[in-house]
């Protein structure tokens, strides 16, 4: 079987949706799985054994460009990914249900208008599943798989997931234990304070590596460095580095985005901070565990503008912690 899966974004979206691949060769052996992704996020896809090829679109430079040109010829390359048995769109939006509907197969899967932002996306599939938008990521993408592949994967399938992140990186990094603290996102309504990270820090006395990804946040964790012996600045990391760093942690503490959600994938502990968003993005085990503010958050039209993050108390962070490094280390 030739299996097409369309994931274009977000990192941690792309994340969460890689844990069906072991499922789907667990069930399917001899199964081809390519995989449809923006270029910018390729490399978290790399090195994973159950990939045979991944295509990628550059959607995001046409929005930065605004060019319809470019737009048809990014959509255009679909035509060229193959033949496949099934094509799945892991993500219920129009622009991965077009590309899905231009890859070439008979049957083309994705969720019904019920169960995603953009109803529209649900015109372009033959076979639709139904699922809570408002449900767990992770549960919605085996939803999907298990239907349009008639698989059966359970919850205990998920809780003991094999980690599904391979890097190939040599980066230097400490001698354990470390923690990594992932102090930025899209958002600046999702960041926890770099006041509180210092506390953290401070309290468990354990080398805290930062990790960042633009100008802006290499200047918070340079703050940070410089309110506390404990904290170290990262180099700037490409994927495969972040991969590599974050799988030889004892623990990584963040924000709710993608590199906080690859501690998960890696099966290493994690605490991950949530205030406009869903904490329903998350799958908690006795190693991953969430803290959430007081905001009540509507799935389909979050706030940019709550800043309640900043209510979750360093001292619950620092609880939770020093347990899991206690239990893990």
């Amino acid at each position: 079987m030739k299996i097409a899966i369309v994931k274009l974004s977000s990192l941690g979206d792309i994340v969460h949706s890689m844990i069906v691949l072991q499922f789907v060769k667990k069930h399917y052996p001899d199964s081809e799985i390519d995989w449809v992704v923006e270029k910018r996020f390729k490399g978290v896809l790399e090195n994973n054994q159950h990939i045979n090829q991944i295509h990628t679109v550059n959607l995001n430079k046409v929005k930065r460009v605004k060019s319809i040109k470019l737009l048809l010829t990014e959509m255009s390359k679909a035509r060229k990914f193959g033949q496949y048995d099934v094509v799945i769109d892991l993500q219920g939006l129009v622009k991965s249900a077009i590309i899905t509907k231009l890859i070439s197969s008979r049957k083309k899967v994705g969720f019904d208008k019920n169960s995603i932002r953009e109803r529209l996306a649900s015109y372009f599939y033959n076979q639709k599943v139904a699922i809570g938008y408002d449900k767990n990521s992770i549960e919605r993408y085996v939803k999907l798989i298990s239907e349009a592949l008639r698989v059966k994967i359970t919850k205990d399938d998920v809780i003991n997931k094999e980690l599904y992140l391979f890097s190939k990186s040599n980066i230097f990094i400490p001698q354990t234990p470390y923690i990594v603290f992932v102090i930025g996102s899209t958002w600046k309504s999702r960041n926890y304070p770099k006041e509180k990270y210092v506390q953290v820090a401070n309290a468990i006395k354990k080398d805290c590596l930062v990790v960042w990804g633009n100008d802006q946040e290499k200047e918070r964790a340079e703050w940070m460095s410089s309110e506390s012996n404990y904290i170290q600045v990262m180099p700037k990391l490409n994927l495969d580095d972040l991969k590599h760093v974050i799988n030889h942690a004892s623990l990584l503490v963040g924000n709710d985005t993608g590199p906080s959600h690859m501690a998960w994938a890696l099966n290493r502990p994690s605490i991950t901070l949530f205030g406009p968003t869903p904490v329903e993005r998350s799958f908690q085990t006795p190693i991953n565990k969430v803290l959430q503010s007081s905001s009540k958050v509507n799935h389909f039209k979050l706030d940019k503008n709550d800043f309640s993050i900043k209510e979750i108390k360093a001292s619950n962070i620092i609880k939770i912690a020093n347990d899991l490094l206690r239990k893990n280390i």
